[in-house]
């Protein structure tokens, strides 16, 4: 191969082109980033970025120098179309790309509510831009209604009560992050919040968006109805309901699209073509079956063994454990392992009463996956036990 693409400026293509290099590939690397900005690490966004802690460059992966030094020219564009059989990425802007290696790295982009999203003051969360846009929500005061209470509304919520804002969540599910953690920890977390002043309102949905005002930019957002009649006063709205794979640009390049890029082990989706990171639907050998992961863990280690089978000829399945964590006020979750519905779980050492403990999930019987509460220095044993 002498002309590798990958599509993707996030975690996942930045692992796969340092893959590349540091495996011996001497060809060209073009990686397509559809954002001006150098590549750039999403996880602060939420906290240290939103909070103010952090100046937005300093989420940057490397600066411009490091990509000049491995060879890895940057395209800045958005992917519009895909020729697997002529082997040509298309640019939405006409440019064209040949490659005899492909990596698609294109990430997720935020659900949108089916109405009035285009409220003044109505805002999703996944690029530095729509951080920026949040910040300044917060930093103007007001009431913030978050939709949403999985891992990023939480994290949001968070990162808005300590700035002194008034929140509130709106969840559907019984807990708040059930599908991520299951209902024994979405009971802590929803504690954790409430302790701190959240107004944490679970078992009930949104059925629109409401509007009394408007401005010279539009309509804004004046609050949230709710599917019990009532109405939540809202100057700040956050929309936070979870993600879809960014595949549009791939409808016609004949690739199977699912629940993201369906790949096989090795992370293939067709002969010279990989995926990896939240875009990639993939068969873990770990668990006998297809997963998608969305956490920045996974988008490194996939980035990396897609890179590696491309060069190698699909010598490594992907059978990783996966790994994520989150930071809400002044405690820190970690997981290892895949809790699936289904699973129970049950607090083996520590206390929910001393915000220190550490859970199993088991699944008839067996364990699948760890969550520490505060307890870092507790996980590794587990992980052992997991990794068998």
């Amino acid at each position: 191969m002498d002309r590798i693409v990958i599509v993707g400026g996030g975690a996942a293509g930045l692992a796969a082109a340092e893959t590349l290099r540091r495996e011996g590939y001497a060809g060209s690397i073009a990686m397509v980033c559809d954002e001006p900005e150098l590549p750039y690490d999403r996880p602060p966004l939420s906290k240290q970025v939103l909070t103010g802690a952090w100046d937005a460059d300093r989420t940057r992966f490397r600066e411009a120098a490091h990509y000049a030094g491995l060879g890895v020219r940057l395209v800045s564009g958005r992917a519009d179309a895909l020729d697997a059989g002529g082997r040509t990425v298309y640019l939405a802007d006409g440019d064209a790309l040949g490659f005899d290696g492909l990596i698609i790295a294109t990430g997720v982009r935020p659900r949108r509510l089916p109405a009035q999203h285009g409220l003044a003051g109505v805002h999703v969360l996944r690029d530095r831009p729509d951080a920026a846009a949040l910040r300044a929500a917060f930093a103007a005061g007001g009431r913030v209604v978050i939709v949403g209470g999985g891992f990023l509304g939480m994290e949001v919520a968070a990162a808005a009560r300590g700035l002194g804002l008034e929140v509130t969540v709106i969840e559907p599910l019984e807990q708040p992050m059930i599908r991520q953690v299951g209902g024994l920890i979405g009971a802590e977390v929803a504690r954790l919040h409430r302790a701190h002043g959240v107004d944490l309102r679970t078992g009930i949905g949104v059925t629109e968006l409401r509007s009394d005002t408007a401005t010279a930019a539009g309509r804004r957002v004046s609050g949230v109805a709710l599917t019990d009649g009532t109405v939540v006063p809202a100057d700040c709205v956050l929309v936070a309901i979870g993600s879809v794979p960014a595949t549009d640009w791939l409808a016609a390049s004949g690739l199977a699209i699912g629940d993201g890029v369906e790949c096989d082990e090795y992370c293939r989706a067709a002969p010279g073509i990989y995926a990896a990171g939240d875009v990639a639907s993939w068969v873990n050998p770990r668990y006998q079956r297809r997963m998608r992961v969305e956490h920045r863990m996974n988008a490194t280690e996939q980035g990396t063994a897609a890179a590696r089978n491309l060069l190698r000829g699909d010598v490594e399945p992907f059978a990783p454990l996966p790994y994520f964590w989150t930071d809400q006020y002044h405690v820190k979750i970690q997981v290892h392992g895949h809790p699936s519905i289904g699973c129970e779980a049950s607090v083996e050492e520590g206390s929910p009463a001393d915000s220190k403990f550490v859970a199993l999930y088991r699944l008839d019987g067996a364990p699948t996956a760890v969550l520490g509460w505060n307890a870092p220095t507790r996980m590794p044993r587990y992980r052992k036990l997991l990794l068998g």
